[in-house]
């Protein structure tokens, strides 16, 4: 089973990712777990030795930790670990700065779940 984990400050993002992969959930392939603050994603992953979340799917603009100093902490603690980010802005500076720090892609909201599936079905049959 594939691990993900959903980092958004908005709640209802929860709700959406779980309908829309509901399908890969019950059938095993996918479990989700979600954070609703970078420090919250960063504790979930220290409680797990190794993590056992494979992607990370982050919002830029969040209070605190922003999404990219998440991107950059994960990707200095637990380099295996792919990671994209989502924005409601698809400008180019934010885009810039996350593929320069390690970002494995960058989507923009409202979010292109096919693009999405595909991203996670290449990760889960990477394993």
């Amino acid at each position: 089973m594939t691990k993900i984990l959903i980092v958004d400050d908005e709640r209802d993002v929860e709700l959406l990712f779980r309908q829309k992969f509901r399908k890969e959930v019950r059938s095993g392939l996918l479990e989700l777990a979600f954070a609703f603050s970078g420090d919250e994603a960063l504790k979930l992953l220290d409680s797990e030795h190794p993590p056992e979340v494979v992607y990370v799917f982050s919002d830029i603009n969040m209070p605190g930790m922003t999404g990219l100093e998440l991107l950059e902490r994960v990707k200095s603690q637990f380099p295996a670990i792919n990671v994209s980010m989502i924005s409601a802005y698809g400008d180019t500076e934010n885009f810039k700065k996350a593929m320069e720090s390690g970002a494995k892609e960058f989507f923009t909201k409202p979010i292109d779940f096919d693009s999405l599936r595909k991203e996670i079905g290449k990760i889960i049959n990477q394993e």
